[in-house]
């Protein structure tokens, strides 16, 4: 499993300009979904993203998590995080990518995994569309995360 996470002011998803999910404060969570992940995988990598502390805490440093400022969470479904460009040509590979058969339930666990871990608002993208996604990175914090 890859998590390209984003710290944002917010974000929003829309497809065939219809917005379908929005957030404000919180982590934008470009998620990607490998064939050997499992429910224990998400539900780790959820664990783990709610408590990371990328949040400011009164004297700026980084010392707040995700549940301590209550804030909110959008899961992207991405497979393109498994680009494999090692074979020196211009088209991607994705084989490290899970299929839909096994993405799109993980992915749903993923968002369901956040939930019981306590983040009350989490949006959800919709899993196969082309999606037109805008945020607001806050600080800039972008995180690569792997489990």
């Amino acid at each position: 499993m890859k998590v390209l996470l984003q710290r944002v002011s917010n974000a929003s998803v829309s497809v065939n300009g219809e917005l379908i999910s929005s957030i404000q404060n919180g982590l934008l969570l470009l998620t990607g979904i490998a064939p050997t992940d499992s429910e224990q995988t998400v539900i780790a990598m959820a664990k783990n993203l709610t408590t990371l502390r990328i949040f400011a805490d009164d004297g700026g440093k980084m010392n707040r998590s995700l549940l301590d400022i209550s804030g909110a969470v959008l899961v992207i479904p991405q497979f393109t995080l498994f680009a494999d460009l090692s074979k020196g040509g211009r088209r991607p590979e994705y084989f490290g990518a899970a299929k839909p058969d096994l993405a799109k339930p993980l992915c749903e666990r993923f968002v369901a995994a956040l939930k019981e871990c306590g983040i009350s608002e989490v949006a959800y993208g919709i899993f196969g569309a082309d999606m037109k996604v805008e945020l607001l990175n806050d600080g800039p914090v972008t995180i690569m995360v792997e489990g």
